[in-house]
C-alpha cells in the first residue's frame, strides 16, 4: 500500500485545534516529506514572530528530531538549557521567546507523517494532562487521513462500477450485490468526512450508480432526506436495526424512526417494499 500523506490542510485544523484543547498559548506544527528525515514547521498559532517559519528539524536533532526518531512524545521544562537534547535550534526557539515546549509526532500506519508542537514563554513543566490532548489530537489526524485514504480507495472503486453499470444494460447479479454493498458502506463512512470536495464527489457518484445519469426513473424529486437514504442503503444489504445504528453512529430508535419516515413517504408498509420501491424510483442501486 502506497504510503498516506497529510493533507497541509489537516495539520492546520490539527495546530488550531491543539491550541484550543490544551489551553497552551503556542502551537505549531509541520510535516515529513516522503524520503526525507526532518519535519518542515508550515502551521503555527499564537507564535509572535516568524523565526521558526519554514524551519528544518532534522531527525535526532533537537526536541522535535528526537520525536521523530523515537515516535514517542517529548517535552522539555527550558528548551536552551535542557541537557537531554541537541541545541541547533536554539536561535529561532530564543527569538519566539519560547521555553517550555512538548513535541508530539503524527503517525500513519506506522510512520511518523508530521510533528505538533506547544509551547510556552515561561520555564514551566508542561503536564502528562497537556500532553496527553496533544496525543489525541495527533491520534485525530492519523484517523481521519486514514479514513480519507479509505474514501479515495472506495470513491475510486464506485466511479469504475458507476461507469461498468452504465455501459451494460444487464449487469450480472454479483456485480450488482457488489455495487449495492460498496453504495452502502460509501454511504456510511460519508458522515465522518469532514471535507466538502470528497463530499460531493461520494454524491455524485451515489447518484450515478442508483442510476446512469443520476436521475429518478420517473424524474421527479428525490423525497427522501440523505439520512434516511443512509438507512435504507444498509436495509437493502441486509443490515438489522442494531447494525444499522451501528454503522451510522445513531440509536436503533433513530433507524426505525428514518424507516418509518421513508414507508411514508414511499407508501409503502414494510421494510422489503420499501427498498423495492427505492430501487425502482432510482434512489438504490
Amino acid at each position: 500500500m502506497a504510503a498516506l500523506h497529510v493533507p497541509a490542510e489537516a495539520l492546520h485544523t490539527a495546530v488550531g485545534r491543539l491550541r484550543r484543547a490544551t489551553g497552551l498559548p503556542v502551537a505549531f506544527g509541520g510535516l515529513v516529506p516522503d524520503g526525507r528525515h526532518g519535519v518542515t514547521l508550515t502551521e503555527f498559532s499564537g507564535t509572535l514572530t516568524g523565526a521558526l517559519r519554514g524551519l528544518v528539524v532534522s531527525a535526532g536533532n533537537g526536541l522535535g528530531g528526537r520525536v521523530i526518531t523515537t515516535a514517542r512524545p517529548g517535552a522539555v521544562d527550558d528548551y536552551a538549557a535542557d541537557p537531554r537534547i541537541s541545541h541547533e535550534y536554539d536561535k529561532p526557539v530564543t527569538l519566539e521567546g519560547l521555553r517550555a515546549i512538548a513535541a508530539v509526532p503524527v503517525t500513519v500506519h506506522g510512520t511518523v507523517s508530521g510533528v505538533l508542537y506547544g509551547g510556552i514563554r515561561e520555564p514551566l513543566s508542561i503536564s502528562d494532562r497537556v500532553v496527553d490532548a496533544m496525543t489525541q489530537v495527533a491520534a485525530r489526524v492519523s484517523f481521519e487521513v486514514t479514513v480519507r485514504r479509505e474514501v479515495e480507495r472506495r470513491l475510486a472503486e464506485l466511479e469504475t462500477a458507476a461507469i461498468t453499470r452504465a455501459a451494460r444494460e444487464t449487469p450480472t447479479a454479483g456485480e450488482w450485490e457488489a455495487v449495492r454493498l460498496a453504495h452502502a458502506q460509501l454511504r456510511a463512512i460519508t458522515q465522518e468526512i469532514g471535507d466538502a470536495g470528497i463530499r460531493a464527489r461520494l454524491a455524485d457518484v451515489c447518484d450515478r450508480l442508483a442510476r446512469p445519469g443520476g436521475r429518478p426513473a420517473d424524474d421527479q424529486p428525490n423525497p427522501l432526506s440523505p439520512r434516511e437514504l443512509d438507512v435504507l442503503a444498509l436495509v437493502a444489504v441486509g443490515c438489522g436495526n442494531a447494525e444499522t445504528a451501528g454503522r451510522l453512529g445513531i440509536r436503533p430508535e433513530t433507524v426505525k424512526s428514518y424507516l418509518r419516515n421513508a414507508m411514508r413517504k414511499l407508501g409503502t408498509h414494510t421494510r422489503t417494499e420499501t427498498v423495492i420501491a427505492a430501487r425502482r424510483r432510482g434512489f438504490l442501486p
